[in-house]
């Protein structure tokens, strides 16, 4: 992954809130469009539309870092009343610094399986 930090966030809408996570998510993704460093921002949802999931890829831990610091000051009390965090996996070797950031929001860590030639 050459230092490439991801993740998988699983999380459930709270009932009535939909059309706010998704103001609040146009918000973030324009937002985000400008930091430095971010290679994938995306939201998926589930056929019966109660659950969203989070893929997001930064270049390095630095930058995954730079975007929790924006998502802490700006969109994290709003989002938390708008959902509930099942699961956030995060893939990759996140520096010291980035993983206690992403411990306060209840991650797991996943490394790369064997000595394989993988391509991204």
């Amino acid at each position: 992954m050459n230092g490439e930090i991801c993740w998988l966030v699983e999380l459930t809408i709270k009932p009535g809130q939909l059309e706010t996570f998704g103001a609040l998510t146009g918000e973030m993704v324009d937002s985000t469009r400008r930091e430095l460093g971010v290679l994938s921002y995306q939201r998926f949802i589930s056929e019966d539309r109660k659950t969203i999931h989070v893929f997001e890829r930064y270049e390095d831990s630095a930058a995954a870092l730079a975007h929790l610091q924006v998502f802490a000051e700006k969109f994290a009390a709003r989002f938390q009343e708008l959902v509930e965090r099942k699961r956030f996996v995060v893939f990759g070797c996140p520096t010291a610094e980035l993983k206690a950031a992403l411990d306060g929001y209840g991650a797991s860590y996943a490394t790369l399986f064997g000595e394989f030639a993988y391509w991204a």
